[in-house]
């Protein structure tokens, strides 16, 4: 499979927060729960994705719809850090978020956040290509609202790609002429209207023949659990397509997991069928394996969204938040940078004085110091990471400085999606092209790269080196008179008394 793989739909936070319970509230009956820890994963179309990438052994790309909040950018490191290639559209409002309170691997509460559903924003071209040029699409909808962008929509029905729609009761019809949906039997239930009272097998069949009629799909799986899934994709008699074995445990994201393993099985050409089986016994595998908790590698660790000893009124993930935020609600353009900006020098104050008049804020992309050392080498930063942000922020053209962790700024831009992406003059060949990596991820957003001048001669590298030479000339200078010789014929200073052994 050498075309992407693409997903489509809402991605959210999800967090599983862990700990033990050993007494009641004393205010009032309810249990309390004594936090040990907590885990960060993509939920929603994320998580489809991020099954997808582990397993397609292809490139996967994501289209989904990402805040100006510090949610949307923990999700961005995520996905980066999951193998998923992020084609963000704006969102308007909060990052949703998933809570699950747990305790001895049993969910006790789970909480919701993050408001209503906002609307996306149109995607940009290179969004459209991406699904025009797609394997296989799976639509992960969780009924906020990408699945229902009417750019995506038309896109959708007109891509040659095999379609796999993953349905949700408040999400839009899938586009005529799918090749697989998948609900699950309370989609079904509330989809399709089925009247209460029948057998869970006369439920399953009738909706999925209802809505393979009404969808003019090619085909409608009916998702059973332990039980396996229900296919009608030839004619009134369905096929049963039972699991493997009893599948106990944690089964979120099961249905994610069925939904990702049956497209990859059409990517690669297989019947209906047989992707509906791989589905289901991969399925079964997730959940008896352990599910969400054993599926996913363990997530980068968050950075801080403040800086300990530093103002923060400029620096961090909160306060790149509420500028980009700002700036586009009035309808301005956001303009980023980034780079270690290690011992700051005036080539990096021009370039920041330039990319500020380009726009109408200015947000820095700072590496971190282990991003850094990963770049540069162990003997760098010379400065830590908390002095140059302060640094930078204390600039009167710099309105917010970001650190990253990663060794590019891919996950820190996917969310961020600048409308300029600036770098210095002196990222050139030595013919005068710019050779700017970032700007095919620009694209995605409809955003722009350019270069500014650059002050030539001005490098920190060089600034460094120049310090050690002055350095070594100074000790040079000073050991041409040695201490240990002997002092001339005449002078006043003689032999030094012992002062014993130390």
């Amino acid at each position: 499979m050498r075309r992407p793989l693409v997903v489509v739909g809402d991605t959210l936070l999800d967090r599983d927060v862990e700990g033990a319970v050993n007494r009641l509230c004393p205010d009032s009956p309810v249990p309390v729960l004594d936090e040990t820890s907590s885990t960060d994963r993509p939920g929603g179309a994320g998580l489809a994705a991020a099954f997808a990438a582990a397993a397609a052994g292809t490139e996967v790309v994501l289209v989904t719809a990402l805040a100006d909040d510090a949610g949307a950018a923990r999700l961005s490191s995520l996905l980066a850090a999951a193998g998923v290639q992020v084609y963000a559209l704006g969102l308007a409002g909060g990052t949703p978020e998933k809570v699950r309170l747990r305790a001895q691997g049993r969910v006790l509460l789970r909480h919701d956040r993050g408001g209503a559903a906002g609307e996306p924003s149109p995607p940009a071209e290179a969004v459209l290509r991406a699904i025009a040029d797609a394997a296989v699409v799976l639509v992960s909808d969780y009924g906020r609202g990408v699945a229902g962008q009417p750019a995506l929509r038309a896109a959708l029905a007109g891509t040659r790609a095999p379609v796999v729609w993953d349905p949700h009761p408040r999400g839009p019809a899938a586009v005529p002429g799918v090749h697989l949906a998948t609900p699950n039997e309370s989609e079904v239930r509330e989809l399709a209207k089925v009247p209460p009272g029948e057998t869970r097998l006369a439920t399953a069949s009738r909706g999925a023949l209802e809505l393979r009629q009404r969808w003019r799909a090619r085909a409608v799986a009916v998702t059973m659990g332990g039980d396996g899934a229900l296919l009608c994709h030839a004619g009134p008699t369905p096929l049963i397509v039972p699991a493997p074995a009893t599948a106990d445990g944690d089964t979120c994201g099961a249905g994610d997991r069925f939904a990702a393993t049956a497209a990859i099985a059409l990517a690669r050409g297989a019947l209906v069928s047989e992707a509906v089986q791989e589905g289901v016994t991969e399925a079964c595998a997730y959940v008896t394996g352990g599910g969400v908790a054993t599926a996913l590698p363990p997530p980068v660790r968050p950075l801080p969204s403040v800086v300990s000893g530093v103002p923060t009124e400029r620096i961090g993930v909160v306060a790149a938040a509420t500028v980009v935020s700002e700036v586009r609600a009035a309808g301005g353009t956001v303009v980023a940078t980034g780079g270690c900006f290690d011992l700051l020098h005036a080539g990096h104050v021009a370039t920041l004085q330039a990319a500020r008049q380009l726009g109408d804020c200015l947000v820095v992309c700072l590496n971190s110091d282990a991003s850094v050392a990963e770049l540069k080498g162990p003997d760098r930063p010379v400065m830590p990471q908390g002095d140059r942000s302060r640094l930078l922020a204390a600039l009167s053209c710099v309105d917010a400085v970001m650190i990253f962790d990663e060794s590019t700024p891919q996950a820190t831009l996917t969310w961020l999606r600048p409308d300029i992406w600036v770098k210095g003059g002196d990222y050139a060949t030595g013919g005068g092209e710019p050779v700017l990596p970032e700007a095919e991820l620009v694209r995605r957003w409809g955003g722009h790269t350019v270069v500014v001048p650059y002050l030539d001669g001005r490098s920190t590298t060089d600034m460094i080196a120049a310090a050690h030479e002055r350095g070594r000339r100074g000790v040079a200078s000073a050991s041409t008179a040695d201490p240990r010789a002997d002092p001339p014929s005449g002078s006043a200073a003689g032999p030094r008394p012992s002062a014993g052994i130390r």
